[in-house]
């Protein structure tokens, strides 16, 4: 398995879903916090849930939080609530959701204080 990260800073890095196997690899990669910003279901029953992905993220020594968004739009409320993540998590961060383009928005939105 090879992580799909995008770089979007020396210290955060975003991906498309990650399956519970992937915290390992993002541990080894030395990832030391993982933000979820998918709503559980939002891709039907296979996708993992936050819970299944935070016990492995926690088992592989990860910070672990779950912020979900909605990919069409993400509020002035939700996008301060990621910026709180980003500023006190330890990092380097890796945030995913569906395809990356949320969290990317979220991070962005985030540095530019919306």
């Amino acid at each position: 398995m090879s992580l799909p990260t995008q770089a979007l800073s020396p210290d955060f890095c975003v991906a498309p879903q990650l399956e519970p196997a992937a915290m390992v690899e993002a541990a080894a990669a030395g990832f030391r916090s993982v933000i979820n910003n998918r709503p559980d279901f939002e891709g039907g029953p296979d996708q993992p849930t936050s819970a299944q992905v935070e016990a492995a993220a926690r088992a592989a020594g990860l910070e672990y939080r779950h912020l979900p968004v909605s990919g069409a739009y993400q509020s002035p409320q939700e996008i301060e609530q990621f910026k709180q993540l980003i500023d006190s998590l330890p990092r380097p961060i890796l945030a995913f959701c569906r395809s990356g383009a949320r969290s990317s928005k979220l991070y962005t939105a985030a540095r530019q204080g919306y």
